[in-house]
């Protein structure tokens, strides 16, 4: 069984993939290209500093990084949000990305 870092580690990582095939597939208008690239930066942000926060060296650093993990998760979260409420994408779409970006900044 994995630990619960390296189960981190993949659902991030599979969360940052996720997120590229979406910007992918946006509509190619200004404002989905804005706020695409913002969804783009954050959300493959929370996998690169969720790696970090696994390489901590003491717990004042891991508590720093996992801050970082935090506000980019609840920066995907709302772009997410921001794409399903200005009509850009369908709530259906966006629903079980939603959920995962949601779940992961709860835990």
């Amino acid at each position: 069984m994995n630990s619960l870092p390296e189960l981190m580690k993949d659902r991030t990582k599979k969360l940052a993939i996720r997120i590229v095939k979406v910007f992918r597939r946006l509509p190619k208008t200004e404002e989905a290209r804005i706020f695409g690239k913002q969804l783009l930066r954050s959300g493959t942000s929370v996998a690169a500093n969720y790696r970090a926060v696994c390489r901590a060296r003491s717990k004042a650093e891991f508590i720093s990084k996992i801050g970082t993990v935090v506000e980019e998760a609840d920066e995907t979260v709302f772009w997410l949000e921001l794409l399903v409420e200005t009509g850009i994408v369908s709530s259906g779409q966006m629903e079980s990305l939603l959920a995962e970006a949601k779940e992961l900044l709860a835990i």
